[in-house]
């Protein structure tokens, strides 16, 4: 199904004074536009998380507040063992977290049980500092000259509504420090992303994201079924760090039973392979608060579809694809 979506080209507040939606902050932007103004507790979720790809090990940052509580983790992936690193803490009530109104703009910081994440953010880039039993992450995240992100604010209602920032194809550099070693990141074959993430969420939501980098400047970025019916997508292909958008609600097609048999994303203006080689369980259950996501990692494959109507050629990039379902 194809969308109208509106282009936001200047600096907007998410919300209105009283706390709802505001109506001229629902669009998508090629550049952070939104101030997150949320008012009040309840339904409020504020996150952000940072997925780093190496050509030795997979990387997850999550520093979040869903009101209730705080959740924030560290994830590392051994590639070639398949060894996997967790550390998830839940902080009551997100006590301590810092986490600004806008993307890009300020620190970011979060500690419990024995994990912290810091991050600076600045105009020409970002800074990622994590500690965690047995690990150690410092990286410096350029923001290159020109480069593009997918906003996007999605309007369930006046009083239910998320404002997401899908950062892909950002290059970075730096250390990680395991027990196993330490180990050189290289903006030459590494890449992060973001997902930034604030608004008011139904208690119950089940979402599909893929995102994806690799050689020749290429990026994907795909969205589904939290965004169904509600005229708009998260969908983009980026150039060289131009975002193409993909005003399209596209069809996600995988074997729930066996997550790590190939998907399809689908559409008129996409046609998206994408292979497994690891999948990533997580579940939280903590009464009012529950989820489960399969995320897995993986190659991308077959191609979308740029402003101008050329296809571009997937094949070589990295990345994940998931379900997520959360009662929160």
């Amino acid at each position: 199904m194809p969308t109208h979506e509106r282009e936001i080209t200047e600096p907007v507040d998410l919300c209105l004074p009283d706390g709802r939606l505001n109506p001229t902050a629902v669009g998508w932007t090629r550049q952070p536009m939104h101030r997150a103004n949320l008012r009040g507790w309840g339904r409020a979720k504020r996150w952000e998380y940072w997925g780093i790809v190496t050509p030795t090990h997979i990387i997850g940052l999550v520093a979040s507040s869903l009101d209730y509580a705080g959740l924030h983790g560290v994830y590392v992936l051994d590639r070639n063992s398949g060894t996997e690193i967790k550390k998830d803490v839940v902080v009551p009530f997100g006590r301590g977290a810092v986490l600004p109104e806008r993307s890009g703009v300020g620190p970011v910081a979060v500690r419990g049980g024995g994990v912290s994440i810091d991050i600076d953010q600045r105009p020409d880039g970002s800074t990622l500092r994590a500690v965690a039993p047995g690990l150690e992450l410092d990286l410096v995240v350029p923001l290159p000259e020109g480069h593009e992100s997918l906003g996007v604010v999605v309007p369930w209602g006046p009083n239910r509504f998320q404002y997401t920032v899908k950062d892909v194809g950002r290059p970075c550099s730096g250390r990680l420090r395991l027990a196993t070693g330490e180990y050189a990141i290289s903006a030459e074959d590494s890449f992060a992303v973001l997902d930034h993430g604030r608004g008011k969420w139904p208690y119950s939501i089940t979402w599909n994201w893929a995102a994806g980098s690799g050689p020749g400047g290429r990026s994907i970025q795909l969205g589904g079924k939290w965004t169904d019916g509600t005229g708009t997508t998260e969908n983009a292909v980026f150039v060289d760090g131009r975002l193409h958008k993909i005003g399209e609600e596209l069809r996600w097609s995988y074997d729930r039973s066996d997550w790590l048999r190939p998907w399809r994303i689908s559409g008129e203006q996409a046609d998206v392979r994408f292979h497994p080689f690891h999948e990533k369980v997580a579940r939280t259950s903590l009464g009012v608060v529950a989820g489960e996501t399969h995320q897995c990692f993986g190659h991308f494959s077959g191609w979308a579809q740029t402003d101008d109507g050329q296809r571009v050629d997937l094949d070589g990039l990295v990345g994940w694809a998931e379900e997520a379902h959360n009662r929160w």
